[in-house]
């Protein structure tokens, strides 16, 4: 399969600074690839050649067939408005410009502007009933989903994301996150600067540069992320009973090294190991293991309760189960139970947003 962006050699000097030392990478259609690295890395530095806001000192860029070296800036202008959708994590909205204003503007580069191709975009972020508002009267996370929408008002090849949710509470982190991976769902191809390791694990593969060299290059596993969340969750239930949660007593699954799968869990912040072994979750940790036991939980109930299934059968699906459910559907789920606060075992049930409960602790 032909890469859609191939990077080869690439070379991009400020005098005599070189911030991009010979990089090369291909980057897949479809593909969501997380970059990271330090501050002065090259980072951006990158993802501005990619977008034909700067051009290389040496090497290929190829785009989707087009050759970044050969074009000239009115050729990169048109590169920009046909082929990529830059999300930045300033949001870059005209102030005196409603949201669906700031859509449309896209598309003048088009020569062509199109009111219910604009409104369907905001629609899609979930922004139908905000389409006459100024950037001023919008949230932080209203107005990065505004970014998006104009981002793919023009159907782009690629999307360049540069720190998206750097500016964002968590609530709304949430929401912009679910909204790239949708896209990435729909077959979007996506670069994204990251520095946090968390969101970093949602792509498919991490980029890491460090001194404008290629540090990393690896692809992501979703065994990972599962296998962190049998850990998570093993170590909440040990402090809802009351029990340290130690080395010796947690299970790593698939015969993994218990040690380094802590040491990486350490690296997310999602675990701190302390002394003698004992294990605490932090608070993205315990976030995230109360989220994968309400979402066990609730699997439990609703395949003992409305299917009939046997205690064993009902504990090995719900263990398939808690992985693949959104929030949205967790929501859902719980609302169709009538909002339980137990599993079958007597178990209690974190409490979601949809329940009218302030969230549970545990860990």
């Amino acid at each position: 399969m032909s890469a859609q962006v191939r990077i080869e050699s690439l070379v991009k000097e400020y005098g005599t600074l070189r911030a991009l030392n010979g990089i090369s990478f291909h980057i897949q259609a479809g593909e969501w690839v997380a970059l990271m690295g330090p501050s002065g890395s090259g980072k951006t530095t990158l993802i501005n050649i990619l977008g034909g806001l700067d051009t290389l000192t040496s090497g290929h860029v190829i785009v989707d067939g087009v050759d970044l070296a050969k074009l000239s800036e009115n050729d990169l202008v048109r590169y920009r408005a046909e082929k990529i959708g830059f999300v930045f994590q300033q949001f870059h909205l005209v102030p005196y410009l409603d949201a669906l204003e700031n859509v449309m503007l896209a598309q003048y580069f088009h020569s062509v502007t199109d009111e219910a191709q604009a409104s369907e975009a905001l629609k899609r972020v979930g922004l139908g009933h905000r389409l006459t508002q100024l950037p001023s009267q919008l949230s932080g996370g209203e107005q990065q989903r505004v970014a998006i929408a104009r981002a793919l008002i023009n159907q782009p090849k690629l999307i360049l994301a540069d720190e998206p949710t750097g500016n964002l509470d968590e609530a709304n982190e949430e929401i912009v996150l679910g909204l790239f991976r949708e896209l990435h769902s729909a077959g979007h191809t996506i670069l994204m600067v990251t520095h946090d390791p968390d969101i970093a694990q949602q792509a498919d593969r991490r980029i890491e540069l460090v001194h404008g060299h290629l540090a990393v290059d690896q692809r992501i596993s979703m065994d990972d992320g599962i296998h962190f969340d049998h850990l998570l969750e093993q170590i909440w239930v040990r402090g809802e009973e009351g029990k340290p949660a130690d080395i010796e007593h947690i299970r790593t699954p698939g015969g993994l090294d218990p040690v380094r799968t802590l040491a990486r869990m350490e690296d997310l912040r999602l675990v701190e190991v302390l002394e003698e072994q004992l294990i605490e979750l932090t608070d993205r940790g315990k976030s995230r293991a109360r989220d994968v036991v309400r979402r066990h939980r609730l699997a439990e109930r609703l395949f003992k309760d409305t299917f009939r299934i046997d205690d064993h059968e009902a504990h090995s699906q719900a263990c398939k189960f808690e992985h693949i459910i959104s929030p949205e559907l967790d929501q859902r789920i719980c609302s169709f139970l009538g909002h339980p606060t137990t599993c079958p075992h007597g178990n209690p049930i974190p409490p979601g947003e949809c329940c009218g409960h302030k969230k549970g602790t545990g860990g």
